[in-house]
């Protein structure tokens, strides 16, 4: 028997407000989008808000990534989390909405798509079985995260890629100060083909993985020692390529926080 409340699939929003429309894009996406866009929809069952301020961009690496066009942009991240079994009903009722709030003016338009992607859940470690499991880490009010996205290798397979995430990576990182509480390992899902232009395909979406970190403390910490090597550690697995590390932290709600923070 499943758990009564798993997640299936979710939806990893990354989003650029344009300079000087930063406050706006911000409380408008608080107090309208996030509900009427998302939280709202049946089976949606959880979401959060991140920011990558200045410092914490100047951490991301490599410079160069399909995920962002450049290491300054995608200030603000929002995941939410689907039930599983109903990914369909819900990614069709959100693009329908998406229109609808378009056609009444509830949208913004001083912002830029970034990374826009839906994933699908492959598995997930904790570091104590007792601990915070997936399903809740949204509601927990972590700290902050670390996204870390790449591309399998010629060959190799996610299962390799757990495996050695699982029982090489995870087990030295949680032991450490730095290391996460929770890992997400996620695979992209095609979007329907009505959804809204703006939001940008992906390339070699068979081939990538993203992975969500959630940690208890600033994500900066021990950086040099920790997530500042988990590049090179995955290129040395020889399982995939490195494509993008990225530290989040969480927004204050209802607050203007970090706005003035992001470049």
């Amino acid at each position: 028997m499943g758990k009564p409340i798993e997640l299936g699939t979710l939806l990893f929003t990354m989003v650029e407000p344009h300079k000087g429309h930063e406050v706006d894009y911000n409380r408008w996406y608080e107090t309208d989008h996030f509900y009427g866009g998302c939280m709202v929809a049946q089976y949606n069952f959880a979401g959060d808000r991140f920011v990558a301020t200045r410092d914490l961009k100047e951490l991301r690496y490599p410079k160069e990534s399909p995920m962002t066009p450049d290491p300054t942009v995608g200030s603000y991240l929002a995941i939410y989390w689907v039930l599983k079994d109903h990914h369909d009903e819900w990614n069709r009722w959100s693009v329908d909405m998406v229109h609808q709030l378009h056609a009444t003016g509830r949208m913004f338009a001083q912002r830029d798509h970034i990374h826009t992607v839906l994933y699908e859940k492959a598995w997930s470690i904790q570091k104590d079985e007792r601990g915070t499991p997936v399903e809740q880490a949204l509601d927990r009010n972590y700290d902050g995260i670390i996204v870390n996205v790449g591309e399998l290798n010629e060959g190799r397979t996610h299962a390799e890629l757990e495996a050695w995430t699982r029982d090489v990576w995870a087990p030295r990182a949680m032991g450490k100060k730095w290391g996460p509480d929770l890992i997400l390992n996620a695979l992209p899902l095609p979007l329907l083909d009505d959804a809204p232009a703006e939001i940008p395909r992906m390339k070699n979406a068979d081939r990538r993985f993203l992975q969500i970190h959630f940690v208890d403390h600033d994500p900066k910490k021990k950086w040099d020692k920790g997530y500042g090597n988990f590049g090179a550690d995955l290129e040395a697995s020889g399982i995939g390529t490195h494509l993008w590390t990225s530290p989040f932290k969480q927004t204050l709600f209802g607050t203007d926080k970090y706005t003035d923070k992001l470049w």
